[in-house]
This record gives structure tokens, C-alpha cells and sequence, in this order.
């Protein structure tokens, strides 16, 4: 067998073909779905320490935004914390600390500075002009990992809806600095044509954006409304990114969806058929993942996939026990469940990774939250317990149905032992005569053969028939 002759382009990867094949509107806007990986750049990180913040909250925060650099594909090489009140209206930092940060980018090689905190456009043009490298806050950086990993055409979409909107009032003097500072964080997606696309252009491809995501959303209503005509309870893991609810979903379910210890592996929603011990099932479903600072632009532009959310009966709240800011994370992502209107939700509370945490900073955690169930996504430890715990607390929405069951549909009385509670059970001459306690699904079957369906005044309950 003879290789591909000389000259032949070789076959491409799944990444980079996707790619290739990434579609564009004629006019020059930008493009869908954009995954590009460049070479890493040197950055200085740059947090202002406000009055009322602990020099350990800023400390904590710049090493997410270091692990944030990391996973956009730079190299962190300094730190620079310039402690005021309040932000330079101009420059966020002050006239001084720009100098000292010129120079040690400077000293460094240092080719980007990466604030911890959104910059203004204005901030932004004026730092880039004092500093002569590029200047990128959290929310560009958070938006470059999203395109990245985005994979789903929703997802892509969502992500790019985003970028967008961070860029729309940045168009004066961002098209410069990315001539001037090719390459790097921030790039991705509509950096990438920045120097041909105008306001107008943006707007349209905004609207077209807005108006496919209608679409995903409809379609995602569809199987919403689906799921509940057939009685199956929803339950939504929710948390901060890197908490482990990928792995714990996959623990659960047998699932096999890519796991990874980085920031925000994976994006796009994924649902899951889940057997209870009480021989009920429920469709466990995990979320993107939050962090501190949540860019407005994704809130907005993910709230149709984050207000999923809202449909559960549950929400399984996965918190990495181990993390030095466990406290601080799970205070986060209540602020982000309020903010979309799940605050007031039932919520049970996890303490992943269990292997890699101390059992006494576990212990706190339970002390001052309460009920927690502590849980290792990698070893199976707590398992049981938490499977018990979802159990408890799913609503049950059983219904007593009676039926004569002919002998020839036997396999209704079955389900109704397995995923109910037969109450009474008799054998005559036309078959089973059967009092059950059972789910929608089970009960709407078994109404078939009764004088009433329990559901009927329901939306998508069926009408008995009798035999």
C-alpha cells in the first residue's frame, strides 16, 4: 500500500477540520464556532486591592486568574497589585503603577498585561497606548477558554453571542492593538477579522446569533415538555468549574463525557438516565460550570441554557472540598443561581473529591452549611449516601391508579412492583385487578385499563380506555 503521493495534504485532525469547515457569512463578519489554539504568550497579571478586601482575597483571586492565563494557553511570568479605594477612571490602576508596569513588562518579556478585573474600552485604549503591549481583563480571557472548548452549534453560538457583545463598544482602537499585537488571548473569534468588520456588520451577525439561540431553545423546550409528560424528575448538577461534576456524572450514570483538571472542560449541556434506589428514574443533567466574576456577556448569553436549570426538582450543588476557596465558590454560584432565578430551589449539597480533601476542613464545611453529603467522584466514596439523599429528596409525583390488567399485558403489573407501590393486587377470570402508587409513565399505561387516568386533567395525559 503506497502513502499519498508527494505534495498531498495530510489528512486533517477532528479539531482542526472543524476548523476548516467552520462556517462564515459573506460580508466579512466573523466566524462561527472558532476553537483556535496559538502559541503561549508571556503575560503580567494585574489586580487592584480595593478597601475592604484581604490581601488573601486578592491573593486567592489572581491565582484563579493565573489558572484562567493557563487554560486560555499563556504563561503567567509576574503579579502587579496596586492598592486604592476605587479605580483610575482613566488607567484603573493610576498614572505610577502604569509606569512600573511598563517597565517590568519591559524586563520581563512580557507581551500582554491581564487585569483581574473588566476594563473599560477607555481604560483599555489608554493603557494599551502607555504600555505598548496588549491589554486584556478576566472577561476577554474567560471568553477565549469558552470558544475554545465550545464544541455543540449551540454552544458556539452562545459563546460567540458573547464575544460579541464584549467587543461591540470596544471597536475604537481594538482593530490597532490586535494589528499591532498579533496572536494571543482574546483573538479568538471576532479578534480574528477585527480589522474588517464594522458596528454594522456586528449587529447582524448579533441578531442572526440571538435568533438561532431562539431556535435551540424551542427545540430544548420540546424535549423539557417531554420529559415531563412522562414523569421523569429532572436533576441538575450545578457548581464551580473544576468541581467535578463532569466526573461525578459520569460516576453516576455510567456516562462517558470528557473529563479534564482545567477550567471549564466542558460546556455544553449533557443529560443523563439516572436509576434511584427506590427503583425510580430521574435525568441528571450537568451545567457549564461558574466562576467568581462570571463575564456579564455569558450570563446573558448562556441564561436560556442556565435557566435549564429551572425545570429540575433538584439541584445537586457539586463543591471541590478540597479547594483552599471552597466557601468563596459556593457563595458564587448562589449568586449566580439567584441571578437567573434559582435561588429559592430545593438543593442538596456535595463535597466532592473526599480523597484529595482534609477531612477536618470537610467537617467545617458541613458544620456551616449544613447538610452536605461528602462524596469522591474518583474513588466512589459516598456514593450510596448521596444517591439516597437525591432519593429523599426528588419529589415523588405518584398518583393511585386502579386497572384490570389483562393476563396478556402482565408486564404492566411488573412495572407497577418495580417503579411503584402496588397497594392491592387480585387474580380473576379477565385478568389483574390492581391498586397501584405509581409514577406518570407506569400510571397513564395501567390508566388504560381503568375507570379513570389520574392525569387526565394534565397537559399530555391520555384518556382511559377501559377493557
Amino acid at each position: 500500500m503506497t502513502g499519498p503521493p508527494s505534495g498531498a495534504r495530510p489528512e486533517l485532525t477532528r479539531s482542526a477540520r472543524r476548523r476548516t469547515e467552520a462556517q462564515r457569512v459573506t460580508d466579512g463578519a466573523p466566524q462561527e464556532g472558532v476553537a483556535i489554539f496559538r502559541p503561549a504568550e508571556k503575560a503580567v497579571l494585574v489586580a487592584l486591592h480595593r478597601d475592604g478586601v484581604t490581601s488573601a482575597e486578592v491573593d486567592a483571586s489572581l491565582d484563579e486568574l493565573q489558572l484562567l492565563v493557563d487554560t486560555a494557553g499563556s504563561e503567567s511570568v509576574a503579579r502587579l497589585v496596586q492598592k486604592r479605594g476605587t479605580p483610575d477612571i482613566a488607567t484603573f490602576i493610576g498614572r505610577g503603577k502604569v509606569a512600573e508596569l511598563k517597565g517590568l513588562a519591559s524586563d520581563l518579556g512580557a507581551d500582554a498585561a491581564v487585569f483581574d478585573d473588566e476594563l473599560s474600552p477607555a481604560q483599555q485604549r489608554n493603557l494599551e497606548e502607555r504600555l505598548g503591549v496588549k491589554v486584556l481583563d478576566r472577561t476577554i480571557v474567560i471568553l477565549d477558554i469558552f470558544a475554545q472548548h465550545a464544541s455543540s452549534r449551540e454552544g458556539r453560538a452562545q459563546v460567540e453571542l458573547a464575544q460579541l457583545g464584549y467587543l461591540l463598544p470596544r471597536l475604537r482602537g481594538w482593530g490597532q492593538a490586535l494589528s499591532r499585537q498579533a496572536g494571543g488571548i482574546g483573538t479568538r473569534g471576532p479578534g480574528e477579522t477585527q480589522l474588517e468588520v464594522d458596528r454594522r456588520k456586528l449587529n447582524r451577525r448579533i441578531t442572526k446569533l440571538r435568533a438561532d439561540l431562539i431556535d435551540f431553545e424551542r427545540t430544548r423546550r420540546l424535549k423539557t415538555k417531554d420529559r415531563e409528560r412522562h414523569g421523569v424528575p429532572v436533576v441538575s448538577l450545578v457548581g464551580y468549574t473544576n468541581a467535578g461534576k463532569s466526573t461525578l456524572l459520569n460516576r453516576l450514570t455510567g456516562a462517558d463525557v470528557f473529563v479534564a483538571d482545567r477550567l471549564f472542560a466542558t460546556l455544553d449541556t449533557t443529560a443523563r438516565r439516572l436509576a434511584l434506589p427506590d427503583g425510580r428514574e430521574v435525568v441528571v443533567t450537568d451545567t457549564v460550570g461558574f466562576v467568581k466574576k462570571l463575564p456579564t456577556q455569558l450570563v446573558e448569553a448562556f441564561k436560556s441554557t442556565l435557566e435549564d436549570t429551572l425545570s429540575a426538582g433538584l439541584l445537586v450543588h457539586v463543591v471541590d472540598g478540597s479547594h483552599p476557596e471552597a466557601e468563596g465558590q459556593i457563595l458564587a454560584v448562589d449568586r449566580v443561581l439567584d441571578e437567573i432565578g434559582a435561588g429559592a430551589m430545593p438543593r442538596l449539597l456535595v463535597l466532592n473529591k473526599a480523597d484529595a480533601a482534609d477531612p477536618d476542613d470537610l467537617r467545617g464545611l458541613q458544620r456551616h452549611f449544613g447538610d452536605a453529603v461528602v462524596v469522591s467522584a474518583v474513588t466512589g466514596e459516598g456514593v450510596g449516601d448521596l444517591l439516597a439523599a437525591v432519593a429523599a429528596r426528588v419529589p415523588l409525583d405518584r398518583r393511585v391508579v386502579e386497572a384490570l390488567v389483562p393476563y396478556d399485558r402482565a408486564e404492566l403489573v411488573a412495572m407497577a412492583h418495580r417503579e411503584g407501590e402496588v397497594l392491592k393486587e387480585d387474580h380473576g377470570p379477565d385478568g389483574t385487578r390492581i391498586v397501584a402508587s405509581v409514577g406518570r409513565a407506569v400510571g397513564t399505561a395501567l390508566a388504560r385499563y381503568g375507570p379513570e387516568d389520574p392525569w387526565a386533567d394534565d397537559a399530555g395525559g391520555h384518556e382511559p380506555e377501559t377493557g
